[in-house]
């Protein structure tokens, strides 16, 4: 499906790209890298395009007030900067003032950005006081005007939500609300405002929503968001269900940097090792040249990096006793020879989570097979 409009030129785009390769029978989906607060910045996500890239990339969500404040280039600079190399990413806004929207999405174009995502399913707390993010499923007309005002900017606009606030079969009366402003893309997070992350996605709506898009905005394209890990999760999903033109990993990243790569294969710790390195060098250089960084939310990345090997624990542990980039590269200068002398006998000595389970799973069967035989 393209939207066949000069407007949504950037979304045809990435369409036509996921395509390339395939037969025209054999619809590929796009994939994209969730907008995670504190997480997909500049720096993770060019790491995460050396690891595996997907086909579209979105920015931290960024306070729409903020970005129109006098002091906006100083309080946003960070979640709204973008290397000279790479990919232009969606920018994601939220707010609940449309005049503020309109406002913050005006300035996108001047800055690089090609296309403005609204958000409207963040759960935190916070978000919802300032009735934004997945409030905005209990105040439908404030919705549809605020998608209104992101479009004065002549950017495509999309929205990301959930099915629905208390609720997930809500989305039966949120969902057409907002398929009917013509947004060029609806990303839906497979849970309602209530469940956060803790109940299993609701695959079972994935074909009524696509029937509610087909009825009410056919050039509407669907993303789905929700329990899905790797890039082979999401083939089998969009098998499942057809209609699914993109489909959006977020937590998925943290057990498995590798999750968008086409040819799933095994990675070595050299390989993850190396992905550290570029995220302590990327970090360095954001925060010498673009905008003071925290170190500390640096170290929730050590655990993708270093799992399922041994002595991984000890060795996140050191880690997460250090203050600066310098002191994490001499712990790794220092641990990482008596690390690889360790695990030298095993040919697989990275692994995400499923691979570690696996593999501890079929370790147990084998010693109980053992015992049994004696």
């Amino acid at each position: 499906m393209t939207l066949k409009s000069p407007q949504n030129k950037f979304w045809d785009r990435v369409v036509q790209n996921a395509q390339i390769g395939h037969a025209v029978t054999d619809k590929q989906p796009f994939f994209s890298l969730a907008p995670m607060e504190a997480v997909t910045d500049t720096i993770f996500r060019r790491v995460v395009a050396q690891a595996g890239a997907p086909d579209v990339y979105y920015t931290e969500f960024t306070n729409a007030s903020s970005m129109v404040h006098p002091q906006a280039k100083f309080s946003v600079q960070g979640r709204l900067a973008v290397a000279e190399h790479e990919q232009q990413p969606v920018a994601q806004i939220w707010g609940s003032h449309p005049e503020e929207i309109a406002g913050a999405a005006k300035k996108l174009p001047s800055m690089g950005y090609q296309a403005v995502d609204i958000n409207m399913g963040c759960p935190d707390s916070s978000v919802i006081k300032n009735n934004a993010g997945s409030a905005l499923i209990r105040t439908p007309d404030l919705a549809s005007e605020i998608v209104a005002a992101a479009k004065l900017s002549g950017l495509p606009v999309s929205v990301k939500t959930r099915l629905g606030f208390y609720k997930p079969e809500e989305f039966r009366e949120w969902l057409p609300i907002i398929l009917k402003q013509n947004v060029a893309v609806l990303t839906v997070h497979l849970r309602s405002r209530k469940e956060m992350s803790k109940a299993p996605a609701h695959e079972e709506y994935i074909d009524e929503i696509l029937a509610m898009r087909d009825a009410i905005a056919p050039q509407t394209l669907i993303q789905i968001n929700g329990d899905i890990k790797t890039r082979s999760a999401g083939l089998q999903l969009v098998k499942r269900h057809s209609g699914i033109d993109g489909i959006m990993i977020g937590r998925g990243i943290f057990e498995n940097p590798y999750a968008f790569e086409k040819q799933e294969r095994q990675h070595t710790l050299s390989e993850s090792i190396a992905l550290l390195n570029l995220q302590l060098d990327l970090f360095d250089e954001v925060n010498e040249t673009i905008t003071p960084k925290h170190f500390e939310a640096l170290k929730r990345y050590f655990k993708i990096y270093l799992r399922g090997f041994a002595h991984a624990s000890a060795l996140r542990q050191m880690l997460m006793e250090t203050h600066t980039t310098q002191e994490v590269r001499a712990i790794l200068s220092q641990e990482l020879p008596k690390v690889y002398a360790a695990v030298a006998h095993d040919k697989h000595v990275y692994r995400d989570n499923q691979a570690a389970s696996d593999d501890m799973a079929a370790a147990n069967a084998a010693k109980l097979e053992s015992s049994l035989a004696q």
